[in-house]
């Protein structure tokens, strides 16, 4: 594989740190031990996350491209849209965002906290319309890209979680390369990899990056979508166009990628009483913050198989963080007590 060739804007800090969680491990049977990749502490800008990795390979792209605006979409609550103003705010761009209404949930100050907040703070021109989930082009987000072009401005689009943009992998397949490195200093390999999927292309940029290593079906992907057969289809669709930009050298097979549908319920963004649990049990133990959308459900993937023995006795698994802790403010009253 050859990563070099491709430019990379800085947007984090570099390596993120891998963190032993005993507690944790302790607190689901102690027969697994639980590390935690911790992309959510990755930046200083706007409390980071995993959009950032991505970001830095597609911003030179909209750079080169001369736009002046960074056009995106999500929901109400989304850390990408946050992130992709941190971005435009950090290269001196303006920020178009469409926020549409992906969540049926109705806390009082749902669109007025959290990732929304912190967008506006840095003054994206952010604006919510009233359209569902859908992790697919949207006509609302074309819209907005013509918009800024009638409004004399030069859009740059990244569609949802920067997924579907050519470069919007490339990220997480260098991830891969780092735990490979971090594993030789830490002296061992891990024997799974658990990651939450929606959009694609995190998961998809580290089953091309593991894929190098053979080991890319040890990438349990953990769908927070609830319409997984469009998930699958869109990671697999990343999968193909990543392994070709990066050379991988072979095709990925169908039984490398990994999808667990079990734990998207009730729908997207709206947390079981299970991922409610899984949040406090992570607090609790560790301290460590996960959201409802997404980290809480692959935190509540990863225990619930390790607590079925779907993950086995003896194993090492990395839990990768993502970030989107600030979400957890639009569900202040869900969790008003703890």
């Amino acid at each position: 594989m050859n990563l070099e060739k491709f430019e990379r804007y800085p947007l984090t800090f570099g390596e993120t740190a891998i963190e032993h969680l005993p507690r944790l491990s302790a607190a689901v049977g102690g027969k697994v031990e639980i590390y935690a990749k911790r992309e959510d502490c990755n930046s200083g800008l706007a409390m980071g996350g995993n959009k950032l990795r991505k970001l830095e390979y597609i911003l030179p792209d909209a750079i080169a491209s001369g736009a002046d605006t960074l056009v995106s979409i999500g929901g109400v609550q989304s850390n990408h849209t946050r992130m992709v103003a941190a971005a435009a705010a950090k290269v001196g761009m303006k920020c178009r965002l469409v926020q549409e209404s992906w969540v049926p949930h109705e806390d009082a100050v749902y669109d007025r906290v959290g990732n929304i907040l912190m967008t506006r703070l840095m003054g994206a021109d952010s604006r919510i319309v009233d359209d569902g989930f859908d992790i697919g082009i949207r006509t609302s987000y074309e819209a907005a890209i013509e918009d800024v072009k009638a409004e004399g401005g030069k859009p740059y689009g990244i569609p949802a979680g920067g997924s579907v943009n050519k470069f919007g992998a490339i990220g997480y397949v260098a991830f891969a390369e780092e735990v490979k490195k971090q594993e030789e200093e830490l002296g061992f390999m891990f024997d799974y990899i658990v990651v939450c999927v929606v959009t694609g292309s995190t998961q998809a940029g580290m089953i091309v990056g593991f894929a190098d290593q053979g080991r890319a079906d040890r990438v349990i992907g953990i769908d927070a979508s609830g319409t997984v057969e469009q998930t699958r289809a869109q990671v697999c669709q990343i999968v193909d166009n990543a392994a070709d930009l990066v050379e991988l050298g072979r095709k990925v097979t169908d039984d490398e990628i990994v999808i667990n549908p079990d734990y998207a319920y009730p729908a997207y963004g709206v947390p079981s009483e299970e991922t409610n649990e899984a949040i406090r049990l992570a607090a609790q133990t560790e301290a460590m913050m996960t959201d409802p959308v997404y980290e809480g459900k692959s935190m509540q993937g990863m225990i619930d198989l390790i607590r079925k023995g779907d993950i086995p006795e003896g194993s090492k698994v990395l839990y990768v963080h993502l970030g989107g802790a600030p979400a957890l403010n639009g569900y202040s009253y869900t969790y008003r007590n703890g």
